[in-house]
Order: C-alpha cells, then structure tokens, then sequence
C-alpha cells in the first residue's frame, strides 16, 4: 500500500481520499440505523453521500424524514469533511498522535487548501480547524436563540448545530420537517444564516489577511480581489432580484417591507453555492433565474467552502477584458500587476467550465425527461447547480434515472474537487515544456 501511494501524484491522492469517505458514507447510510425506509436503494445512498461531501445539497430523499438521527450525524461528519478537506482532518490525527508530516503530506495539505508556500501549511491547517470552529461554535449559540424557543431545548440545540455546520460549508442540507419558507419572516434567522454562508464562502486565506490585517496592514492581492469581486456580486445580485422580485411583487405576499429586503439580500447571498430555498424557484420569474444561474456558476472565492469557477477567476477574466479593450497589454489591479500565467489560468479554467456543463447537459437533456412547461433550463439549471456545488433544483433531481443520477454525481465531485485536480489526477494530464517554439503567425478575431 505504501509503495502505491508513493506512486500516486497529490492531485491523485486528494480525488482517491474523496472518493474513499464518499464510498464509506454511502455504505453508512445503507445501515438500517441509519434510515427509516425498509430498504434503501445504493445508488440513492451513493447519491446522498456524495451530496453531503461535495457540500452541494442536491438530495433525492428527504433528508427529515428518510435518515434517522444517526444517519443525519452521518450527513454532518461528511459535510464537515467535505467543507474543510480531509487532509485537514489528516493533520490532525498527526497532532493527535504527536507525528510530525512529512514533506509528501505537506504537499497534499498544501495542493488540497491552495498555499503557494509549503511553510505555511502547518500554521494555516491549524488557523483553518480553529476558525472553522469558531465560527461554527458561534452561529450554533446565534442560531439556538431563536431555535431552543422554536422547538424546545432538545431539538432546538440539535437544529442549532447541524444547520450551523450546513450553513458554514455552503451545504445547502435542511434538516427541518418543515420547508425552510417558514423563515420568511423570520429576519434574524435569515440574518445569521447569511453571515455563516458569507464566512464560509470567502475563503480561509482571506479571513487570516482580514483577521492579520491589524498587524500586517496590508491585504494580499488574492484578497483584495475576492473581496472586491464578492461585493460586487453581491451588490448586482440584490439590485437584479429586488428589480426583478421586489419591485415587480413577485416575493412572497404578506412580508413588510423590511422583511421583504432581507428575503431579496438572502437570494443573492445564497447562489454562491449554498442553496438554502428560502424563497420557491418555481415562483421567480425568468430574469431571476438567469441572474441565480450566473451566480451559481461564479460561486465563492478559492480555498473557501464554496464551487464555481470562483471570483478571482472572473475578476481576473474581467480586468483582462478591460485592459484589452483600453489597449494594454499589462492586467493591473491596485498596485500589482498580474502574471500572464494566471491570467491563462483563469481563461482555461472558465473555457473548461463552460464545455464542461455544456457537454453534460447536452448528455441529459438525451437521457431525461424534460416536463411540457419546461423548457432547457430544467437541465441547464440542475446541470450548473451541480457543478457550483449549490444544490439548487427546478426539480430534475428526484425524478433523475439512474443515468442521470450517475451524471449529477459526477458533476458534483468534479465541481468540489475542482477541474485542474480531475484532470492532474483522474486524466493523468501533465505539463511538458517543449525546446522549441514554432514562428507566430496572426488569425483574425471577431
């Protein structure tokens, strides 16, 4: 086993880990104390398990009434596992048992968090668990506040705690009897919810610039375009749903108006990969669902708990095409200027992307059933939803065949494990430089 693993490359020893606790989930889940069905089918555990550690939500039972406590503990470990890596809890057991890691662990921990210093690994792995668990430990007391009086002291704190670990890793899981449209008007709820899903979403790496800032006084350049592209899409993703919902009445009917601007701050937090329902998809109109998809799509900020292609991908691709379009050949942003390779970077990673939900939505839109009032989006959607590890539905995913189930999986691990890692791992691609570059010769664009 040990002469296997050193064969393996990193990338390949983080899809293989992956894949290792999804199968053992999947296996946990078929226990009967784990379910309260008389049988469960594999594939719809398998389904579930790889939900739950791909952080996405897309469920095909409910996740109330078919797990029993026992099973819905399950869904938490691996949400948990799935939010944080599984080198991290690796590093952990090596603390534990007081083992030192060695350089081939290091590397791991350093490709699976994103560090371009192998120094940092041990501080930041540390940083991570501790502020995971801080956050975490503080929406659980925010969030008992209002639960504890809601359903009792019991289940309050039960609901407390699993919705904080679901919240914080943008895993859309809801662990409720009821829908979660019962806190439409319940601000405070919504409120704390989406400080969790914002905290989770902008990365670790950022919050110790944020956290350091008062020592260091300075922001790494990764930060400052997370943050100024996070706000912007926060900002186009209120003002596109408070014209297109709150203006036009399309929101639930009986809100205030103050609960009414929560509802439409919610909808734009949460396509960044969380896919908490608060308000029904069926009943937003056609521009809505365009600007969810887009906000899908972009997701979070690297090395955070959230999918897409990520902001400071689009934030690169955008300064890019402003710098073009100004006639420069540099891409600046403050006092830095970023290296063509990055740039080529996120112009792969965006071009893969988009081919890539394409071809599997062209793949089932062959295979499933596309109900008469729908049209594309029914696929394109769930397809999209997959990939930014949202969990958002049109309703696809319950009545998806096995095929399509097998599709959505794969959509979802690609989307948590990440495009460069399949393809350094489970495609084997690896970088040759060449001793010889051909003569450039120029083709006509546009």
């Amino acid at each position: 086993m040990h002469k296997i693993l050193n064969k393996l490359t990193p990338p390949q020893i983080l899809t293989i880990g992956f894949l290792v606790i999804i199968m053992l989930g999947a296996f946990l889940l078929t226990l009967p104390i784990s379910h309260n069905l008389g049988q469960i089918s594999f594939i719809d555990a398998l389904f579930t398990a790889v939900s739950a550690t791909t952080i996405t939500g897309l469920t095909i039972l409910d996740t109330a009434t078919t797990w029993t406590v026992f099973g819905q503990v399950v869904l938490a470990v691996m949400i948990e596992i799935g939010a944080l890596g599984f080198m991290t809890f690796a590093v952990i057991l090596f603390a534990i048992t007081g083992r030192r890691l060695d350089l081939r662990s290091r590397l791991l921990a350093q490709q699976a968090l994103n560090l371009r210093n192998l120094a940092d690994v041990k501080s930041v792995m540390a940083y991570v668990v501790m502020l995971s668990a801080g956050i975490q430990a503080i929406g659980f007391v925010l969030l008992s506040f209002d639960f504890i009086p809601r359903y009792g002291w019991k289940w309050g704190l039960y609901y407390s705690l699993m919705h904080a670990i679901s919240t914080f890793a943008n895993a859309g899981f809801t662990f409720f009897a009821d829908p979660l449209t019962i806190f439409q008007t319940d601000p405070y709820v919504l409120i704390v919810m989406m400080l969790l899903l914002s905290a989770g979403s902008f990365g670790f790496l950022v919050w110790r610039d944020v956290l350091l800032y008062h020592k260091t006084k300075r922001l790494s350049l990764h930060t400052r375009v997370a943050l100024r592209v996070s706000g912007w899409l926060t900002v186009i993703g209120f003002s596109g749903f408070f014209l297109s919902e709150f203006v036009n009445g399309h929101l639930p009917k009986g809100l205030s108006i103050f609960e009414g601007l929560v509802n439409t701050l919610f909808l734009a937090v949460v396509p960044r990969t969380a896919g908490f329902e608060i308000i029904p998809l069926h009943s937003l109109s056609t521009a809505a669902i365009m600007l969810v998809i887009f906000l899908m799509f972009v997701g979070g900020t690297p090395g955070s708990t959230s999918g897409g292609i990520k902001t400071t991908t689009l934030g690169i691709l955008w300064m890019q095409t402003i710098s073009t379009l100004r006639g420069e050949t540099d891409v600046n942003f403050g006092d830095r200027r970023f290296s063509p390779v990055i740039v080529t970077k996120a112009l792969m990673l965006a071009t893969i992307s988009i081919a890539f939900v394409f071809t599997v939505t062209f793949i089932l839109s062959l295979t499933e059933k596309i109900p008469a009032q729908m049209g594309l989006e029914y696929i394109f959607f769930e397809v999209i939803s997959a990939f930014s590890t949202t969990g958002f539905t049109l309703g696809l995913t319950p009545n998806l065949t096995a095929f399509g189930k097998i599709m959505i999986m794969l959509v979802m691990f690609v989307g948590r494990v990440g495009i460069y890692t399949v393809m350094f791992s489970v495609l084997n691609i690896r970088a040759h430089t060449k001793k010889y570059r051909y003569p450039i010769e120029e083709v006509i664009i546009g």
